[in-house]
């Protein structure tokens, strides 16, 4: 393998992989009690316009059956409510509780602080082709989905 697809692929993988052990590492420890998995549920919640079910499965890119699993368990942990739309039944509207909101909190200062550190290790600002480069890898995936 050549230099620059070991580079990509030690990015899109290792990297990928720490980034996600790390959170959820500094996640635990900041006193979040929910898998990585969870806390991503409920950031789709969040980002959902709708905020159905059938809207966050899309968001998830997982089957209604998987995210009913997940949600049953948000909802015992009291993270999320769930309740019919008042105009179609057949809808499931999710809601955040003060918990969930916390949690995502935590989470996106996480996010925050890692991409400060990034970017002030790296001086990214400086490097346009590199953001450029980042940018062209996160357009590519953004079309495969």
């Amino acid at each position: 393998m050549s230099r620059a697809k070991d580079v990509i692929n030690e990015l899109l993988v290792e990297v990928f992989n720490h980034i996600l052990s790390i959170e959820g590492q500094t996640l635990r420890e900041r006193g979040v009690k929910l898998s990585m998995s969870e806390v991503h549920v409920l950031e789709a919640i969040k980002n959902s316009p709708t905020k159905t079910m059938g809207d966050v499965a899309k968001r998830l890119r997982i089957t209604l059956g998987t995210l009913t699993t997940s949600i049953d368990v948000l909802v015992r942990k009291k993270y999320v409510t769930r309740n019919r739309a008042k105009d179609d039944k057949r809808k499931v509207l999710l809601q955040l509780t003060d918990s969930a909101l916390e949690t995502l909190h935590i989470h996106d200062g996480f996010h925050d602080e890692m991409i400060e550190s990034v970017m002030a290790d790296l001086e990214l600002e400086k490097d346009e082709a590199l953001v450029k480069s980042l940018e062209n890898i996160s357009n590519y995936f953004k079309s495969k989905y």
